[in-house]
């Protein structure tokens, strides 16, 4: 249950608790664009993650990412919270993608 300044939320069981990184804030060809005119970021900084749980059969499944990885996760996965004023999101551990190295 390792987290960073997340005002004290601590997810259970198989919850990852991320902060969406900024979206791109101009086109590939110079455009700025505007904040309605972004797409909603999917990826995002793991700040705290729960301890996993025991699957009917017995076995554990572990949270397989950590604290300051950068994931990729579906666009309309996970539930908003906020933390210091900034829309995080609390997502389960099936619905990320992929690790960004």
């Amino acid at each position: 249950m390792a987290k960073k300044d997340t005002h004290n939320i601590v997810p259970l069981f198989d919850y990852v608790l991320i902060k969406p990184l900024e979206g791109e804030r101009t086109t590939a060809s110079g455009i700025v664009l505007p904040d309605s005119a972004k797409e909603k970021p999917q990826v995002g900084e793991v700040m705290a993650i729960g301890t996993g749980y025991g699957s009917e059969d017995g076995r554990s499944n572990k949270i397989i990412v950590k604290v300051g990885d950068k994931v990729l996760y579906k666009k309309w996965g996970g539930n908003e919270v906020k933390v210091h004023g900034e829309e995080w999101l609390l997502v389960e551990q099936k619905d990320l993608m992929a690790i960004m190295q």
